[in-house]
């Protein structure tokens, strides 16, 4: 039975439903300390079609690769608890402060070094950000074919995907040949919950740096439990040029930023009757609200 080398990219994000006033930095970059960190969205709906394939495919390997800060590494474990295989934490210094140019050239030289993938699998965008740009621009550094918007995996035979893809106005059916890149909306079906017996284990699995905060004894997770070992990679661990990387590589620049407070406007509740009904339409017209 054929295998597939799965790649899924997800990345921890603020959770934009409690942004306050401290949310942004002087430098218009996100201050990330103050926010809740959840797992992207749409990136758990790519996680659950990579998932799809290794049911249908069980030989499949699926692992994550994400970049951020040491926290990242719980969307990692978040993947093993609902059935990846294993990850991959890119964090460094020298990334931090990039927009989507120079955090795609930093995924794309992360997946160079791990080499011989079919399939890559991301979200078709982060809710911190919303341009749905860093998946195609990885596709783009790697000369590798890409299809967004992906809804479903209609079929996966040998070496071609066939997929729906969800745009506004409508459905379009894709074969593609691999590898390749795929986006998934927001659309597509839910990642599934967590398994109990992987959550038990893998509540276990960390990076080395996390191991080492913690002052434990880390050389058995290598040597007898290589599973629970979440792979952490520097910049000195992927070939970079530096002038690529962080707010140096990073030519979008935030020149202001301003808080909008929406406020709440007047309501008007009406009755079902026809007079009521009829008086809304009459209102509405005359504000040329409609019509």
């Amino acid at each position: 039975m054929k295998a597939y080398n799965i790649i899924v990219l997800a990345k921890q994000v603020p959770d934009t439903r409690n942004v306050g006033k401290d949310a942004m930095k002087a430098d218009g970059t996100i201050n990330r300390a103050v926010l809740p960190a959840i797992f992207n969205p749409e990136d758990l709906n790519a996680l659950e079609q990579a998932l799809r394939i290794k049911d249908e495919y069980p030989e499949s390997k699926i692992n994550i690769l994400t970049m951020g800060p040491g926290r990242a590494a719980d969307i990692i474990r978040e993947g093993l608890y609902r059935g990846a295989d294993g990850g991959i934490l890119l964090t460094d210094r020298a990334f931090a402060g990039s927009d989507t140019l120079a955090t795609s050239y930093a995924i794309g030289q992360a997946l160079k070094k791990m080499g011989n993938i079919d399939i890559i699998v991301a979200g078709r965008q982060a809710i911190d950000g919303d341009t749905a740009q860093v998946g195609p621009q990885v596709a783009e550094k790697l000369n590798m074919l890409q299809i967004t918007y992906v809804e479903e995996i209609v079929e996966l035979k040998d070496k071609s995907i066939t997929v729906k893809r969800r745009l506004e106005n409508g459905v379009e059916t894709v074969k593609c040949p691999l590898p390749l890149v795929m986006t998934v909306n927001g659309s597509a079906p839910d990642c599934r919950a967590r398994n109990a017996k992987r959550l038990m284990t893998y509540k276990h699995a960390k990076t080395v740096t996390e191991l080492q905060k913690e002052n434990e004894d880390y050389t058995h997770l290598y040597n007898d439990r290589p599973g629970l070992n979440i792979q952490e990679w520097t910049v000195n661990d992927i070939e970079t040029d530096a002038s690529q990387l962080g707010l140096t590589g990073s030519p979008t620049k935030v020149k202001s930023i301003e808080n909008v407070v929406l406020q709440a406007k007047d309501s008007k509740v009406i009755s079902s009757s026809d007079a009521d009904i009829e008086g809304m339409m009459i209102e509405l017209l005359t504000s040329h609200t409609i019509g």
